[in-house]
């Protein structure tokens, strides 16, 4: 396989994306993509698609494919000409180049179209562009397919839980009295009230700076959930920090369980987590808290649901501290007004719902794995370090 080595600027035209003020959109299915990807749509396409999009000003780095007529804005830059290069081939070609450290822009990041064409690049011949895309392609449509699938059943759980526990239409509600406005034998109280009255629960902040030091961390080990490991409901693996089994033992009250529910305690607090069976023995970070319930009164899977409802999230942030970052803590989460259910209910949803969490897991474990070996293979095949030929792509996604 022959590579040469030219500049970007050889390879493809980048240009700022066009103007588009919120009061000049008109309601429509054209993408509208900014430095942070799609975010709206209008009745007018700008650029014909296949497109690559990247950030000109604000969220730097990130690159984005679109498949169809878009309308790039003006913090972004886009590839106005493809100089024949392969478009699928160009986008991952720009993950690779680090664009945001290319900041030219001093206090505001942002990077400067011109520089960026002076970047030194080595790209094949249009054939092995094709093959490199389409094992890269491969990947990436099967982690969308999987995280479309997750969503799905997110929203199907949440649906549930709002048809059960907010409309109180739950199996047999016709047969169940309200009184002051819940089914006969249901209840409110505090975390904290529930937490002294159950043995073995806790609301818990993890462990002070001075217990744990960024020298602590080690490239493997026992797992430390951070803030930025949450996402999207789910503890991510691919970058979270470890220490060793001594420090993990010293820090061992803030060993996580399955079930346990871990939230950030400062920044973006309306993320939560759910601990998964495998994950029983990540340690809660510094910049985490951790709700642990037992099974009974309040199972841990219906108060995961309370807590990402509209309703509660505000009331949280509304509760938390700080007037440039919202803060946490555990004496302010033990305030949250939680709703118990009779214990027969709660169990119906958790066999039903239980099954769908496990469904998650799969595919996000799936989704978590297949962008490990994706983002491994990607340096490799665009440096020319590994054949197409001796790749074998993820299995459903061949069929």
């Amino acid at each position: 396989m022959t590579w040469q080595q030219l500049q970007l600027g050889d390879v493809v035209r980048l240009k700022r994306g066009h103007d588009l003020p919120t009061s000049e959109r008109l309601p429509g299915n054209v993408p509208i993509v900014s430095s942070s990807g799609v975010t709206g749509f209008h009745n007018v396409a700008k650029v014909a698609g296949p497109g690559v999009v990247t950030g000109r000003y604000g969220t730097l780095g990130e690159v984005h494919y679109i498949e169809e007529d878009y309308w790039p804005l003006n913090t972004a830059l886009y590839v106005e000409d493809f100089k024949g290069s392969h478009p699928r081939f160009v986008a991952y070609l720009l993950e690779t180049l680090d664009l945001g450290n290319q900041n030219a822009a001093g206090a505001v990041p942002g990077v400067n179209r011109n520089a960026l064409h002076q970047i030194r690049v080595t790209i094949p011949a249009l054939d092995a562009q094709r093959r490199i895309a389409r094992v890269l392609e491969a990947y990436d449509d099967l982690i969308g397919t999987n995280q479309r699938r997750v969503a799905l059943l997110e929203d199907a759980a949440r649906r549930m839980y709002r048809e059960w526990f907010v409309s109180l239409r739950f199996p047999g509600h016709e047969l169940v009295p309200l009184k002051d406005e819940l089914p006969e034998g249901w209840r409110r109280m505090p975390l904290g009230e529930l937490c002294d009255q159950t043995p073995g629960a806790s609301v818990q902040t993890g462990p002070f700076g001075s217990q744990l030091h960024q020298s602590d961390y080690k490239p493997t080990g026992v797992p430390v959930v951070m803030p930025q490991d949450i996402v999207a409901d789910r503890i991510r693996h691919d970058r979270i920090a470890h220490v060793d089994e001594s420090m993990a033992s010293r820090l061992s009250r803030h060993a996580l369980r399955a079930l346990d529910i871990v939230f950030p305690r400062r920044g973006d607090i309306s993320k939560r987590a759910l601990v998964e069976q495998h994950q029983a023995g990540f340690l809660c970070g510094t910049g985490c808290l951790k709700i642990s319930l037992p099974l009974k009164p309040l199972h841990p899977l219906v108060l995961y649901f309370q807590l990402a409802e509209p309703e509660m999230v505000k009331w949280i942030e509304g509760q938390a501290v700080g007037a440039t970052m919202l803060n946490l803590s555990a004496s302010i989460m033990r305030t949250v007004p939680c709703l118990v259910p009779t214990y027969s209910v709660q169990e119906q949803f958790v066999d039903t719902v239980g099954s769908m969490r496990a469904q998650i897991d799969t595919l996000g474990a799936q989704v978590e794995s297949l962008s490990k070996a994706r983002d491994l293979l990607l340096p490799r095949l665009m440096a020319g370090k590994l054949g197409v030929s001796s790749i074998r792509l993820p299995e459903e996604a061949t069929t």
